[in-house]
């Protein structure tokens, strides 16, 4: 009997499944939290050397108006050792000898205040949130390893320990080094979690169900991504903020009690006891009967998809032409969607209006988004990709073209920029599942996904090109979506389609009666090591 079988036995989407749904998408929220809380405590706000109060009045009266737009402006005003004549002391460009003065009208206090990473210091802003993106591939490579060999439950487990842990010691953090180390640990840990509460999550819930299910975890993204604008505009200071995310995270120890394990992995580790045991709670909770001959399991198929398994590697995404294309495609349109996701996501501050209702407004176009691609999918996964990659690159282009007094009208554009590339990403999971044949399938989504996390970790560093041009991000943030959108015609269809079973598959070379065998052994691999969006996720 097959696991999927067994799902249809005990209900594929029951009692035991909503809740542990319930389970699954709580964390999503702080997941939320700990991707784009450096938008507000790794925040710029305007800002003037100390030395020149002598021309702009004591501390009190410095009047930060004229620096609301153009902060940087302060970089080479006066006292700042930055004229065009180069310093006479040596002190490199951007220096303040006397400090700096901060505005406090927006923000009490953030890591740029505290620490003063504005103008020659600048940079390592960027820096800390492309290490803190780092720490995801990382973990995405770590913790996924890990799950495969001792299970989702336990690495749901460490990593929401090791989120609230280090999460709240970064609040307490002494220095910038200090800090953006913590948070390369938080950055693990999200993957850890993003990882396997979406296999945990697919592997209990039944074949019609699974894209539903998967869409509920992102609107809790979405969710959060919401109230972190409030609980931001609520507490100004960064250090209050970050405990504020963070220390609710020790609650999660109650998950030690609740949350049940994968008895589909439990199956394929030969644990069979266990697994029985996880399946006739599930049917008790979900009130259907269990068959006895539910202890069949398929012990003999795994080991045989072990053998296959071994046949297959990384190199045949890339051996045979027509896998080759497909694979260097689905790999850039990973990269793509992650980069201009968190490229807008962590940079809200530069179209001009409030931040907090910015921050508001694009976690509000995460839920439409979403939903729409529930209706596109089912008609066509290449169409619907080229036509939301489209529409999210040339919303971002054309935002170049709007001065900057109509702040209004580019930050309505980068919204539209961000439905397109929110509902892009959705959408990419499920069609690069489906591009992949099954034998070489976890192969491209891991190989997927660590182009995604290499996209999220230069999402931060790209706005340094302002220093080229002040448009340099936003045309990036344009083109190579619709670069992305052009090469989507070159995919194939896989709407309402059989899955590619083997590389011949693809390549549309005649099966011979081996690789029959193999399709239908294959057929029946369970979930492993398949990873989750990036917006909530960075896949």
């Amino acid at each position: 009997m097959h696991f999927d079988d067994i799902l249809k036995n005990i209900g594929g989407f029951g009692r035991f499944q909503k809740l542990l749904y319930v389970w699954i998408c709580v964390p999503q929220i702080f997941l939320a939290f700990h991707m784009l809380v450096s938008v507000f405590t790794g925040a710029v706000p305007p800002h003037l050397c100390r030395s020149s109060w002598s021309s702009e009045g004591p501390p009190g009266s410095v009047n930060f108006s004229s620096l609301s737009v153009q902060p940087e402006l302060a970089c080479s005003g006066p006292g700042n050792r930055s004229g065009p004549g180069g310093p006479a002391d040596g002190r490199p460009p951007g220096t303040c000898l006397g400090g700096w003065e901060y505005s406090t009208d927006t923000f009490q206090s953030t890591t740029v205040t505290e620490w003063d990473l504005v103008c020659e210091n600048a940079s390592m802003n960027n820096l800390g949130s492309s290490i803190y993106m780092f720490g995801l591939l990382v973990g995405a490579l770590v913790f996924g390893n890990l799950a495969d060999k001792y299970g989702r439950r336990i690495i749901i487990l460490i990593s929401l320990a090791i989120q609230a842990v280090f999460g709240t010691a970064a609040a307490f953090a002494p220095n910038f080094y200090v800090y953006t180390a913590l948070r390369f640990m938080v950055g693990t840990s999200i993957s850890g979690v993003i990882m396997n509460a979406f296999v945990l999550g697919t592997e209990w819930t039944g074949l019609k169900q699974r894209m539903l299910a998967g869409i509920i975890t992102d609107y809790f993204f979405g969710f959060g991504y919401i109230l972190l604008a409030g609980l931001a505009y609520l507490i100004r200071d960064w250090r209050k903020l970050q405990l504020a995310i963070s220390a609710p995270g020790f609650l999660f120890i109650i998950y030690i009690w609740v949350l049940p394990k994968s008895a589909r992995w439990l199956m394929a580790n030969d644990r069979v006891e266990e697994a029985l045991e996880v399946i006739v709670k599930a049917a008790q909770m979900n009130g259907k009967p269990i068959s006895k001959d539910i202890e069949m399991c398929q012990v003999y198929k795994a080991d045989q998809t072990a053998v296959l398994k071994k046949k297959h590697s990384f190199v045949d995404l890339v051996r045979t032409p027509t896998m080759r294309k497909h694979s260097l495609i689905v790999f850039y349109l990973w990269f793509v969607n992650v980069l201009v996701y968190y490229g807008l996501s962590l940079n809200i501050s530069d179209f001009g209006m409030n931040i907090y209702l910015t921050q508001m407004i694009f976690g509000l176009v995460e839920m439409p988004a979403r939903t729409i691609t529930l209706f596109t999918l089912n008609r066509s996964r290449k169409i619907s990709q080229l036509a939301f990659l489209a529409v999210g690159g040339s919303a971002c282009l054309l935002t170049i073209f709007i001065p900057s007094r109509l702040f209004i009208v580019k930050t309505i554009l980068a919204m539209i920029g961000k439905f397109g590339i929110t509902a892009s990403l959705s959408i990419i999971y499920v069609y690069s599942a489906e591009v992949f044949p099954t034998v070489i399938r976890q192969n491209g989504i891991g190989i997927g996904s660590m182009c995604a996390r290499t996209g999220g970790v230069l999402a931060p560093m790209m706005y340094l090109l302002r220093s080229i041009s002040p448009h340099a991000p936003m045309v990036l943030s344009g083109l190579c979506p619709l670069v992305g959108s052009a090469l989507t015609l070159l995919l194939p269809e896989t709407a309402n389609k059989p899955l590619p079973d083997t590389i011949e598959d693809v390549e549309g070379v005649i099966l011979s009666d081996e690789d029959d065998a193999v399709k239908t052994v294959m057929f029946d691999v369970p979930l492993s090591t398949m990873t989750a969006p990036e917006s909530t996720r960075t896949e």
